[in-house]
């Protein structure tokens, strides 16, 4: 086993999610990441904890959508499992990104909505969610198998109390915040309100690679318009050149330049998913390049990201609605040309520089 893959368990066992004797962890991964599954089982062994395995199968996955009949119904049995878990870690790792292209958006949309109930109960304990080098992944960043071995295995080794403290100063200036503008380009300028939301620094515990800075716009308080100009890949298919406008924060009209269609079943999936859950700030340097993952993509320096659909509980304030839904997409923006974010009025990126980085009175 490549000592990477030892190194990788050991970061998500201590440092993200802080596995303890006598917990219950439940591991949900693909046939083709079974040696993080092993490493993982070594972890747990080591600290006392009582790991379960459980396969997550695109392949499955599709066979089930594609032949269900009728309503779907929410999985009882599963449900009861993660009721009872206190540890929960996805890994993700295609052998085929492209295996659900086919299955129908609004079937799609059905299924998470009967799924909802199990999402909100593994979002409310400790839970990571990892990417395991595999070479489906690699083939869609463009990259040789190695190469996308060493991009992903530096992503998850950083030093992460460095990186927290590099993301803090973001997270003072949006603690404070009661509006944010962000304009890019001659299509993308919105304006949001984040008044009495917390902002969370990401690095490296929910999301491993981490790097990010995030909070919950206000759910009616989203005004303007929005190119999201980087790809996504959603259901197996990539959904490009989105275009989005908001009034008073409802998604009042959309377009794609690709797979439309896609874009439809998300937003018919309930009410809440024609709403931002999530204002995210990519602040990771060491991710430098776009790789048509999400996980990765959106914490890359000089991007901002924002997803329609549910809010984390841990950043909506006592005062304010949080917005619910059975969908969390992220979609992303490009800021580093001919792009500000400002904050009560304040320039505090420029360009991709942040105003206590070397370079931003020259940006």
């Amino acid at each position: 086993m490549d000592p990477r893959i030892r190194e990788h368990a050991r970061t998500v066992a201590d440092h993200s999610t802080g596995i303890e004797s006598g917990d219950c962890v439940v591991i949900s991964a693909p046939a083709a990441a079974e040696d993080l599954v092993v490493a993982l089982h070594e972890e747990c062994a080591e600290r006392g904890a009582h790991p379960v395995s459980i396969n997550s199968d695109s392949r499955a996955t599709r066979a089930f959508l594609r032949n269900h009949d009728g309503d779907f119904e929410t999985p009882e049995h599963l449900l009861a499992m993660y009721e009872e878990m206190d540890v929960y870690v996805a890994v993700r790792g295609d052998v085929n990104a492209t295996e659900t292209s086919d299955v129908d958006p609004e079937r799609n949309a059905a299924y998470r909505r009967a799924m909802k109930p199990v999402l909100q109960e593994r979002l409310s304990k400790t839970w990571c969610l990892t990417q395991y080098p595999t070479s489906g992944n690699a083939q869609l960043a463009g990259m040789s198998t190695e190469g996308y071995e060493d991009f992903v295995w530096d992503a998850v080794s950083l030093d992460w109390e460095k990186q927290r403290e590099h993301q803090e100063q973001m997270v003072e200036i949006l603690d404070d915040a009661d509006e944010v503008r962000i304009k890019s380009g001659e299509e993308t300028d919105v304006t949001m309100s984040l008044a009495g939301n917390e902002t969370l620094n990401d690095f490296g515990e929910a999301n491993l690679p981490g790097g990010e800075v995030f909070t919950a716009p206000v759910r009616d308080e989203v005004d303007g318009e929005v190119h999201f100009d980087m790809p996504l890949y959603r259901q197996g298919r990539e959904i490009e050149d989105v275009r989005v406008r908001f009034e008073d924060g409802r998604v009042e009209s959309y377009s794609a330049g690709r797979n439309e269609d896609v874009l439809d079943g998300i937003f018919e999936t309930d009410e809440g998913a024609r709403y931002l859950g999530e204002l995210g700030i990519g602040m990771n340097r060491a991710i430098d390049r776009f790789t048509y993952n999400m996980l990765f993509d959106e914490k890359m320096g000089d991007t901002v990201h924002m997803a329609v659909g549910s809010a984390y509980p841990d950043t909506v304030g006592e005062e304010n609605e949080r917005n619910e839904s059975a969908e969390h997409v992220d979609m992303i923006v490009d800021m580093s040309e001919d792009s500000v974010i400002e904050v009560d009025g304040e320039v505090v990126q420029r360009d991709g520089t942040f105003v206590f980085e070397d370079g931003f009175d020259e940006a």
